[in-house]
């Protein structure tokens, strides 16, 4: 949602070196998505949550190293913007989906808390879209403070998977992300009426 985070500055320096070379962005984008939906397949599983917490951190870092590198190599695209976002929705939506099927043995009604939870985030990146494809690109921007953006707040994912914290993580998510998808709606609402496809 930004592009000047403490992760954007690491994964900036991690890039350098390619800028130049034959390596894309979009190569990274694909990387990051194969990454991610491994993430959400290990989190599916109910020993595979150490697993998916840090594939899904590094699925976190190759998606600002995408736009790091096309930036740095000067070399951004539409298509590039669109298949970031694309790779996000699925990467964050699955992640949670992956979470509830893992869950499903202990807790009742996780597979539905994963579904409500990566439905709102695929909602939330759908509107992202919308809203640029009329207002141009980052026009969805929140802002960063302090070296975080919203977007960081997915941090939380493999810090509390790693550590044991998958029940509270999915419970939180069940309700924090309608609740962020319906401030997000209302916040740009003008741009849902509008003609953008």
């Amino acid at each position: 949602m930004s592009h000047d985070t403490w992760l954007h500055r690491i994964a900036r320096e991690m890039v350098r070196p390619l800028v130049g070379s034959s390596v894309t962005s979009n190569h990274v984008t694909t990387l990051r998505l194969v990454v991610g939906v491994g993430a959400a397949a290990a989190a599916a599983y109910e020993n595979g949550r150490e697993l998916a917490a840090g594939l899904f951190l590094v699925s976190m870092i190759l998606d600002r190293a995408d736009g790091e590198l096309a930036r740095l190599s000067e070399r951004k695209s539409a298509f590039g913007h669109k298949y970031d976002l694309v790779s996000d929705t699925v990467t964050n939506a699955l992640i949670f989906i992956g979470l509830g099927i893992g869950l499903r043995n202990g807790v009742a009604g996780a597979v539905a808390m994963g579904i409500v939870a990566g439905v709102s985030v695929a909602a939330i990146l759908w509107l992202v879209m919308r809203v640029e494809n009329v207002a141009g690109a980052r026009a969805a921007e929140l802002g960063s403070r302090a070296g975080f953006d919203p977007d960081d707040g997915m941090l939380a994912v493999p810090l509390l998977m790693g550590l044991g914290g998958s029940v509270p993580l999915l419970y939180a998510a069940a309700v924090g992300a309608p609740v962020f998808a319906v401030f997000f709606f209302w916040r740009f609402r003008r741009y849902l009426g509008t003609s953008a496809f």
